[in-house]
Order: structure tokens, then C-alpha cells, then sequence
């Protein structure tokens, strides 16, 4: 919580809006972020992950400070150029593209393409030729599993093909006259454990040396994201990252480095956003003595809460009323929908004074709220946000 925030919603309850939940998301704090990652990896360019946080103002703000960006869609590409970003900063990360969108982004001058297989490097082919770009000068690169151990919400089975296979899919792409540019991986968002890259780099260095074999000279590693912000744990700082990630890249590739990318979003927003919500209910389902009690947010898994899903992401939770005794809660969102619980399996310590029409301000909320979520599921109105 930021002084700036704290104000800006000081302000708006004297007002006397209400607007159901909102969130607040402080610009100064994306700037030092992205500050913080320059100098944690100097060598390194900044990819800001747009899915993360798509609002205008931040992609302004990252494209005025020089930062780059990874994009899942041509819209994605649309945002970041209207923020200011030229093409050639751009990557098209998302390894399942329509060719029509791959002409597209062509189009539109991007030219780094991400691909896990050879029929989306063919697709990358016959979209450059349809658009009568050079295949010479679109750069692909090859993303690999990762087992994602240490993240709390690890990345599954649907992107990448495993290492092995990546020489193929680069041979494929340098055989059909692209430029085989290199490899990615992605070590799982809020990844805890600093060492996680080491393995996916000594795969990386293992690619680089058997495409060296084939004739092809890869040049890049895209170390991917899962720099994480603080929810309820501690997290290592962005420095630490930066020296273990070194460490990995010296020890994997020697004096022979890349170039390298990192793609970080929830660790460049995450920790500059709120969330103020409203208690809408406070209940019991029986009349139990030791029956955890039920309280009702108006923000739920479909209002922007989203990565509440099994119980992966427990955001910290802040309340007038923290210097009361607190008991075990189920925390839930008010849809009607049964899947729209928050907190069950591990219940939430909230204040036992906690009362219907209370503020609860939802930390670390910068990320993954404000765009993934439903739009208007059961009336309620998609999460309001500003950007101060």
C-alpha cells in the first residue's frame, strides 16, 4: 500500500463513490520495478509481459522507460505500439497463432516469433511469404518444457516441446529460410526459488550445441518471467534473481554468452496494484460452535480473483479491524456459481469482528485482475480500475 494509494481511496470514500470493487494501481512503484530488473540484469532485455497488465498508462510508462514487450496477440501488438513501443521491440510470444494473425503482426513489422513445433514454424513461413516479408528476417525461437518446481502456479504441458525436439523444430525453421534465433523456456509464475533457471539453461546450452552441430548458430535465450511479487510469503528480491541467473548463464555457457530477454508481468505490476472490495455477507452453515464462519466479498474468481484457483494464489488481505482476534474463514466471491469460492481448503484468518459493509483492501493485486476475469457473469460489471 502506497501513500499515493492510500489517498486516492481516502478521497474517493469521502466522495462517497461506490463503485463496488475497485483497483488501484500506482504507476511509481512500475517504475522502480522496471528500474530494479535494468539493473538486475544489465546485459539483459526487458520483454513486460502485456497479459499481465494491459492498461494504457502502464504500457506508456514501460515504452517511455525504453522496456520491450512480450505479446500473445495482435492486439497485444496494437496496445504496445499505441503506447509508444516500435515494432522491432515487440516479440509475438504466444506459441499458438492464427497465420492470418502471424501475416498480421508481419504487417505491422514484428518480426520475433515464438514457436514449440514445426507446423507453427511453417505457418510462420507461408504468413511471410503471403505478406512478401523476407523469411531471412523473421526471427523464430523454440520454447521448451519446464517442470516449473518452486512455483505456486506452476505452468502446464500446453506450451513447449521438450528439448530434444527443439533442434528439430529450429533445423525445421533454418531449412525453411527463417532466421533460427533461439530458445525459451518458462520456469512456472511466482517462482520462489531463485536456482530454478539453472536446469532450463544447461537444456538451453545442450540446444545451442546441437544446433551448432547442424550448422545452425543460435543467438538468444529467452529466460522467460516468473519473478514474483509478495503475497502472503516473502519473496526473494529481483537481485538475487539477477545474480542466480548469471551465475546459471556463466556456468551453462561460459564466456560464450547469449543475447538473453526476460519477460517478467506479475513481478513488474503485481506489488503496484489494490483491490478494495466490500464485505456483502457474513454467515454460518449451522449452528455450530466451531463451524468456520462464510464471508462474502463482493469480487470473486470471475470479478478479477481469478488465480484464487486451487487455492494457488492467497493474496494478503488488510481490514480496519486487524487488531482484533481472528478466526478461520471460507472466503468467497457473490456469484451464483459454486466454483466461485476463494478459500476453503485452507481457510482465512479473518477479524471475528468482521461485519457486513466492511472494506477489505486485497494486496498485491496488480496483475492478473483486471483482464482475467469474465465480462459481466451473473450482471456484475467488470473490475473498475485506475492507474495513478
Amino acid at each position: 500500500m502506497t501513500d499515493r494509494i492510500r489517498d486516492f481511496l481516502r478521497v474517493r470514500r469521502e466522495l462517497g463513490r461506490d463503485e463496488g470493487p475497485v483497483m488501484v494501481l500506482d504507476l511509481d512503484v512500475v517504475r522502480d520495478n522496471y528500474t530494479a530488473f535494468a539493473r538486475a540484469l544489465p546485459d539483459t532485455r526487458v520483454f513486460y509481459a502485456v497479459k499481465a497488465n494491459p492498461a494504457p498508462e502502464v504500457l506508456r510508462a514501460l515504452a517511455e522507460m525504453g522496456s520491450c514487450f512480450d505479446t500473445a496477440s495482435v492486439v497485444e501488438i496494437q496496445m504496445a505500439l499505441s503506447a509508444g513501443a516500435t515494432a522491432d521491440r515487440i516479440s509475438f510470444g504466444n506459441t499458438i497463432k492464427k497465420e492470418r494473425c502471424i501475416a498480421r503482426a508481419l504487417q505491422l513489422g514484428v518480426r520475433l516469433f515464438a514457436v514449440d513445433c514445426q507446423a507453427e514454424v511453417d505457418k510462420i513461413a507461408r504468413a511471410a511469404d503471403a505478406v512478401k516479408v523476407a523469411r531471412e528476417d523473421v526471427q523464430v525461437f523454440c520454447r521448451i518444457l519446464c517442470d516449473g518446481a518452486g512455483a505456486e502456479w506452476p505452468l502446464s504441458r500446453k506450451f513447449g516441446c521438450v528439448p530434444e525436439m527443439a533442434v528439430d523444430v529450429l533445423e525445421h525453421g533454418y531449412r525453411a529460410g527463417l532466421n533460427a534465433y533461439g530458445v525459451s523456456f518458462h520456469v512456472g509464475s511466482q517462482q520462489g526459488n531463485t536456482e530454478a533457471w539453472d536446469g532450463a539453461l544447461a537444456s538451453a546450452s545442450m540446444i545451442f550445441r546441437e544446433c551448432a552441430l547442424r550448422g545452425i548458430h543460435l543467438s538468444m535465450v529467452n529466460l522467460g518471467g516468473g519473478f514474483p511479487t509478495k503475497y502472503l510469503k516473502a519473496v526473494p528480491g529481483v537481485e538475487s534473481y539477477g545474480d542466480a541467473i548469471f551465475r546459471a548463464l556463466t556456468k551453462h555457457f561460459g564466456n560464450r554468452l547469449p543475447e538473453t530477454i526476460i519477460e517478467p508481468g506479475r513481478g513488474m505490476v503485481g506489488n503496484a496494484g489494490i483491490i478494495e472490495a466490500e464485505v456483502v455477507l457474513v454467515s454460518q452453515k449451522s449452528d455450530a460452535a466451531d463451524e468456520v464462519r462464510w464471508v462474502y466479498l463482493d469480487i470473486g474468481k470471475f470479478g478479477g480473483l481469478a488465480e484464487t484457483m486451487d487455492e494457488s494464489i492467497r493474496y494478503r488481505i488488510v481490514t480496519d479491524r486487524d487488531a482484533d482476534r481472528t478466526i478461520p474463514c471460507v472466503l468467497a466471491g457473490p456469484t451464483c456459481d459454486s466454483a466461485d469460492v476463494l478459500y476453503e481448503k485452507t481457510p482465512y484468518p479473518l477479524p471475528i469482528s468482521l461485519a457486513i459493509g466492511d472494506k477489505v483492501l486485497i494486496e498485491g493485486a496488480g496483475a492478473y485482475t483486471t483482464t482475467y476475469a469474465a465480462v459481466a457473469f451473473n450482471g456484475f460489471p467488470p473490475l473498475q480500475s485506475y492507474v495513478i
